[in-house]
């Protein structure tokens, strides 16, 4: 590792916000940052909110005594209560804030976290809507700012604006011009919170009498958040997504090399029938391109004139060159 690498601990455990979580671990690498993402559960992989289940990298317990030049808290529950009340993890975020060093937490994790263990005192700090009320009892002043800094301390709210705080996180540790990079690569809007339109093109009414069976594949060297950010929000639309990986493993590393296990192997539902099949970005569309149950499965249902999607790179490597 070069001396000038920054260096990131991510802390994850059973009911953390998938969503969060990965955009946190992606957007941080590709800004150049060591990220480390640590199960404080007794094994490495976690089963996350809405269904996702995720594999940290190492178990907390075994890097305790590492030195970090930010650590950052997802939200989530119940992770985020499984977060407050890990005691080796509360020692190394109170030893990062008396030493000087960046600590960061989003959602639920700031009033939960870092307002239990005193770390918001005369602080600005910001969280989930919800929580709002218990933050304001730890911190000096609760807002609702997207996201907040204060001192060596960065809060947000959600889901919503994770892609803001992580790269509010990578200003931090490497620079406004290193933060603009990520932000261009990751298509940011330049101001998220403003309200915008947009037009809808060969308009189609989507009506389902009962609940929408949608498949997401993934691949090896998909692009994590994309994935994510589409099973998690689907999934929060009471739709039935199923994760299916290409290949002969449910593991799957992801493009920024975050660790994901699909549902099934895209072998088991090949036959199966979906009311959308939608397709993630990254390297990894070449592989859906390779895939020739995927490429059947959409052949398919093109000509039931069923919806299919693709974001990023799919709609090159997978629906132009297939029609």
């Amino acid at each position: 590792m070069a001396p000038s690498t920054k260096t990131v601990l991510i802390p994850i455990a059973h009911g953390t916000e998938p969503l969060e979580a990965v955009a946190m671990i992606t957007t941080l690498r590709r800004g150049g940052a060591d990220v480390t993402v640590a199960s404080v559960e007794a094994q490495v992989g976690v089963d996350a909110c809405h269904g996702i289940k995720m594999v940290a990298d190492t178990l907390l317990s075994d890097i305790t005594d590492s030195i970090f030049d930010l650590i950052v808290l997802p939200g989530g529950l119940p992770g985020g209560e499984t977060l407050k009340n890990c005691k080796p993890l509360e020692n190394m975020v109170k030893k990062q804030d008396t030493d000087g060093r960046l600590n960061a937490a989003i959602c639920c994790a700031p009033a939960l976290a870092l307002g239990t263990w005193g770390l918001l005192q005369g602080k600005k700090a910001t969280g989930y809507p919800v929580f709002m009320e218990k933050l304001a009892a730890t911190c000096a002043t609760a807002v609702e700012s997207r996201v907040q800094i204060d001192g060596r301390i960065v809060t947000s709210r959600g889901p919503g604006t994770t892609i803001e705080f992580s790269i509010t996180l990578v200003e931090q540790l490497f620079g406004k011009e290193k933060a603009d990079e990520v932000s261009s690569i990751l298509l940011v809007r330049p101001n998220p919170g403003e309200e915008f339109t947009f037009t809808e093109l060969n308009k189609t009414e989507w009506l389902f009498e009962d609940t929408p069976q949608i498949l997401v594949p993934i691949a090896e060297d998909s692009e994590e958040t994309e994935a994510i950010a589409l099973v998690d929000i689907l999934r929060r639309a009471k739709a039935n997504v199923v994760i299916a990986a290409i290949g002969n493993s449910l593991e799957v590393v992801g493009s920024c090399k975050a660790k994901l296990v699909a549902d099934v192997l895209l072998d088991e539902v090949a036959e199966k029938s979906f009311d959308l099949i939608v397709l993630p970005g990254g390297n990894g569309a070449q592989r859906f391109a390779s895939s020739e149950k995927l490429v059947n499965m959409l052949k398919k249902q093109a000509e039931a004139n069923k919806p299919y999607g693709g974001i990023c790179k799919s709609p090159v490597y997978v629906f132009e060159p297939n029609g």
